[in-house]
């Protein structure tokens, strides 16, 4: 009785130079990375994520084919995602990805606006450019970490660890309990991360089938199984037993503040002399009534120190000096004599979430706060010790604003203020020089600050933007003033104030609102009108606003004593002494868009996506398009080798085997079956480009340059393969050398190089031996080495129906006991060896 031969197990390929391994630990980081969707709001961020993590995967596959040391498939993993967050985010790039001085340093503004968005709101934040930089470069850095322990090292189970913090971060600082399909994503990967590990490290041992595996299908499975129930009952667990949930706040908070909620809305007590102004979605902070008319600046606190090169912010270490309750009897405000009625202004709090209870004017009372709120006459805020939200207030204030002769006339003595509220330290010289020269010639404190206040203008290069320009000058302040002349708020209320204080005037920076938008019962004051501005103090007239930022979208106030003489309370724009008009001598540099506090652009439509989006969007739509066209072609090569089997003997007739021709399966012939691969890598290398292209062109053709240098070789072998193995197909009168020539290149390419010197049948046994072929592939062997024999030195029938079958048993043993490198795949030495000639 015959006993079938039973199929060789194919040994596992070495670890890290399976493709298997960086795909696995992609994906692991890719699910854990879903945990975000706690914290950041939209989807946009997982795009750029998933370019990271592909690109860091692909990084180190390619040069672990190589040999490349570990640490160095480490650096260039950097490396590479170094160039994606300098061609994402970041303008000032050396040909858009490589980073240079500017664009390390835009790069520190970006994160720093990042920062200040996360200190400054609470989950889920908006997905703005800087939130997207610093997930992508998280996110990136933990891509980089996983490949190395799960590839590199051969230890996926140390990735725990890693993808756990990755996890903890945004369950430590949502309200609520992050999405069940998160964790079973994670612990998904992760259990498929440690099956296939453990697969490949049991499936040979000593090249014998290791023990108790036998083989089986189920032993194979039975890692998964036990993961997978253990997966189960964990989550069983966790959520039926301890009720596992996480809140939290972003740091600096103490909790979502009684009821505030998701999304609250919170300013730091700090401006910045360069950077980014991006405040995410628009939201309603404020209902105010009491108002009616009147526009008024909504003033949360003020800043004391000027911490050069750096910004201004609050003296003694940020820490508020002690208050009175401010639910009782206040003490005057400076400059507040009584004279002034009292505005009983009516403030509801919706999306506010922070230390500080915004004020209007001068305070004297409040109703409907509680005892844990301060006031400090000093600073004129209103403080708690903890970030809160606050109910319904109700504040009596006084809206006086003094004349400009009052100013005028005002002798102020600025030993009447604390020292830090007068002094400054370490201004460039300058800035110094320029203040005096500036207010040269003024005789009263009222017509110098008015005169610096009239220098922030477009006359005299001064552009409101939402960003500043790159850095030219050490010292950031003097680079603003002198240089870049762009900026939003936060730089201009700076430059006033340390100028005003050059010359030996108090002065300080007040963070607050503009005036808001009216609606039908009440005044809308929306996050977008979050602003900084200057307060210059007057003795007996105390603290009067100077707004020197060149806001022209409505929401600025100009006070009476800084308007035109004659111009209606009303306006707020029409201000001769600081507003420009729009005539050719004040109009803003050609070029140069005016934007409103908010970034929006004046003139534009701002519905209308820019030509950088449709670039960004067709990039991915196309490449989105060649992704599923991969799929497609990969699906169709194994569906169509499925459904086309070898069903009648090599050179039979249709009608010998009993089947007759379909149009359909007219179509399913040898050669589009060797080509569909082909066709895969083409649509393959696409994708890739244009995934690269949504974050930039110049990147796209760096990579796609790599992947064509990478790739040539192979796809020119892989073209010469396809070619040959069709000749034999087609039993060819060239199929015999055709076979032998592709069988020595297969030998080439695993190192093994038979000389052309060497008999086909020295040249057969060198292959057997060294290879270690399997019975089916000596088999096959044996008879491709007869027909070629008898191809080259008989004169029968050259094509022989036994050379296909033959030859593909020999390639399938070939790569089951000796599988080819990566190095050898994309780095083929046949290639470069000379052919044998029969």
């Amino acid at each position: 009785m015959h006993t079938p031969k039973e199929r060789p197990v194919r040994p596992p390929t070495a670890w890290g130079s399976s493709v298997l391994a960086p795909v696995t630990a992609g994906v692991a980081t890719l699910c854990a990375a879903t945990s975000l969707t706690g914290v950041v709001t939209g989807a946009a961020w997982f795009g750029y994520i998933f370019v990271a993590v592909v690109l860091v995967a692909c990084t180190g596959l390619a040069l672990r084919s190589l040999r490349t040391p570990t640490i160095l498939v480490g650096l260039a993993q950097l490396l590479v995602l170094l160039f994606l967050i300098v061609g994402s985010f970041t303008t000032t790039g050396i040909l858009k990805i490589f980073p240079g001085p500017a664009a390390f340093s835009e790069m520190g503004d970006v994160l720093a606006a990042a920062g200040e968005q996360i200190r400054t709101g609470l989950p889920p934040v908006d997905s703005t450019p800087p939130i997207l930089c610093l997930v992508t470069m998280a996110i990136g850095l933990v891509a980089v970490l996983v490949d190395a322990l799960a590839v590199s090292a051969a230890a996926p189970a140390a990735t725990g660890l890693v993808l756990l913090c990755v996890y903890a971060v945004p369950a430590s600082l949502s309200d609520e309990m992050l999405p069940w399909w998160t964790f079973l994503l994670g612990a998904g990967a992760f259990a498929g991360l440690l099956a296939i590990d453990g697969n490949h490290r049991h499936r040979r041992w000593r090249t014998r089938d290791a023990p108790g595996l036998g083989g089986s299908p189920s032993a194979v499975s039975s890692p998964v199984a036990v993961v997978a129930v253990a997966l189960v009952l964990g989550l069983f667990t966790g959520v039926a037993v301890t009720g596992v949930g996480t809140v939290g706040s972003l740091p600096g908070g103490n909790g979502p503040g009684k009821g505030a909620g998701s999304g609250g809305f919170g300013v730091e007590p700090f401006t910045q002399l360069r950077g980014l102004l991006d405040q995410g979605t628009n939201v309603e902070l404020f209902k105010v009534r009491g108002l009616g008319t009147e526009k008024h600046l909504l003033r949360a606190f003020t800043l004391d120190t000027y911490y050069p090169n750096q910004g201004w912010g609050i003296g003694n270490g940020g820490r508020m000096p002690p208050g009175v309750m401010a639910n009782r009897t206040l003490p005057a405000a400076p400059g507040d004599d009584g004279r002034g009625q009292s505005k009983q202004i009516q403030i509801e709090p919706t999306n506010w979430v922070d230390n500080w209870l915004p004020v209007f004017g001068s305070p004297r009372s409040f109703r409907g706060i509680g005892d844990n709120w301060l006031y400090d006459r000093t600073s004129g805020s209103v403080f708690t010790l903890t970030k809160q939200s606050a109910a319904p207030y109700t504040e009596s204030t006084s809206l006086r604003e003094p004349t400009k002769a009052e100013l005028r006339e005002s002798d102020p003595n600025p030993n009447d203020v604390p020292p830090n509220y007068a002094s400054v330290e370490r201004v460039d010289p300058r800035i110094v020089a320029l203040a005096q020269q500036v207010t040269a010639n003024k005789t009263n404190n009222f017509d110098r600050a008015t005169a610096l206040w009239q220098f922030f203008t477009a006359q005299n290069g001064f552009v409101y933007d939402t960003k500043t320009a790159p850095a030219s000058d050490a010292d950031a302040l003097a680079d603003f003033i002198l240089n870049g002349k762009r900026g939003f708020c936060e730089q201009f209320a700076s430059a006033m104030a340390v100028m005003l204080r050059a010359i030996g005037i108090p002065a300080r920076v007040a963070i607050g609102f503009t005036p808001g938008i009216p609606t039908a019962d009440y005044q809308a004051i929306m996050s977008k009108d979050a602003h900084a501005w200057v307060e210059v103090y007057f003795g007996d007239q105390g603290w009067v606003n100077f707004d020197p930022t060149p806001l022209t979208d409505g929401r600025g106030y100009i006070p009476s004593y800084l308007r035109a003489d004659g111009a209606p309370s009303t306006d707020s724009n029409s201000a001769d002494e600081k507003i420009p008009s729009q005539s050719a001598s004040s109009a803003p540099p050609t070029g140069v868009p005016t934007t409103t506090d908010s970034g929006a652009v004046l003139g534009q439509d701002q519905n209308k996506p820019d030509d950088s989006t449709w670039e960004g969007l067709a990039a991915a739509l196309f490449g989105l398009f060649a992704l599923l066209a991969t799929g497609l072609v990969f699906w169709a090569n194994r569906f169509l080798r499925t459904k086309n089997p070898k069903s009648a003997p090599p050179g039979s007739t249709p009608a010998e085997s009993g089947s007759s021709p379909s149009p359909q399966n007219a179509l399913l012939t040898p050669t589009v079956l060797n080509w569909l691969p082909l066709v895969a890598v083409v649509l393959w290398t696409a994708t890739i480009g244009f995934l690269a292209a949504w974050v930039s062109w110049w990147f796209a053709l760096v990579i796609l340059f790599v992947l064509v240098v990478v790739g040539a070789p192979y796809v020119v072998r892989d073209f010469i393969r396809r070619r040959r193995l069709q000749a034999i197909t087609a039993h060819s009168s060239g199929a015999a050398d055709a076979a032998w020539r592709e069988l020595m290149d297969e030998c080439a390419d695993r190192g093994l190089p038979i000389p052309t010197s060497d008999t086909v049948r020295v040249a057969g046994q060198k292959l057997a031996h060294r290879h270690h072929l399997d019975d089916e592939g000596r088999d096959g062997l044996r008879t491709v080495i007869g027909v070629v024999e008898k191809s080259w030195y008989s004169s029968g029938p050259a094509d022989d129906p036994t050379l296909e079958p033959a030859f593909d048993d020999l390639r399938q043993s070939l790569r089951r006991n000796a599988p080819m490198s990566w190095r050898g795949r994309l780095f083929p030495k046949s290639l470069l060896r000379r052919k044998p000639k029969p």
